[in-house]
């Protein structure tokens, strides 16, 4: 549930966040930004101690077993597995990545006439808070990319292999097989709770200071 949360939350926050700064409305987009940075940070958390599915331990394999899988994928027949495939673990941590560094870019960003930068645009010149300003207009192009690679490989998935991704994103009942899903671990309400308290006080703290 939390995943689902954060993967749709983060969705829309986007569209808002490219919406805002078309407009130049600099104040909901740094609201935005530090949606997605309260976002982030929870999911890192998450990735230790969360559900069994969410932690990066379960999804991010060796390049050579990711690589393995893309070669089985077109001689083999098709195999639910429990969360993300090999290829999707990867394409999840190049994601994460990639939304970090925009973010971080963001912070330090100053615009040309330095009267709208990022909350932490002080501990640089301006120069770098230009240089971070370029960089995060270059990552939110290069987050396009990799979201219009993500759509083409669940369209891939959905009329190829006849598996639908989006339906476990939305109701999150899955096809994976049972022996699998009884073993992974529960994420606790308790861990999903301090997980968000720690993201609310990192992002007040670096927002809000």
């Amino acid at each position: 549930m939390y995943i689902r949360l954060f993967h749709w939350l983060l969705v829309g926050l986007l569209g808002f966040s490219w919406w805002s700064g078309e407009r130049h409305e600099m104040e909901w987009h740094r609201l935005s930004g530090y949606a997605i940075l309260f976002l982030l940070i929870f999911r890192l958390y998450w990735g230790f101690v969360g559900s069994g599915t969410a932690r990066f331990v379960h999804f991010v394999r060796s390049p050579r077993t990711a690589f393995a899988y893309l070669r089985n994928l077109r001689t083999r027949p098709y195999r639910a597995t429990a969360g993300h495939n090999p290829v999707g673990g990867w394409s999840v941590v190049l994601m994460l990545v990639s939304l970090i560094a925009m973010v971080t870019a963001g912070l330090f960003a100053v615009d040309v006439d330095g009267l709208e930068s990022g909350p932490l645009a002080d501990y640089v010149s301006f120069d770098q808070g230009r240089v971070a300003a370029d960089l995060h207009g270059l990552l939110f192009n290069l987050l396009l990319a990799l979201v219009a690679l993500h759509i083409v490989a669940i369209l891939y998935y959905l009329l190829r292999l006849r598996h639908n991704l989006i339906g476990p994103m939305i109701h999150g009942r899955g096809t994976m097989p049972v022996e699998q899903a009884t073993d992974l671990p529960v994420g606790s309400p308790w861990k999903a709770l301090i997980g968000l308290l720690i993201a609310a006080a990192c992002t007040w703290a670096i927002g809000f200071r």
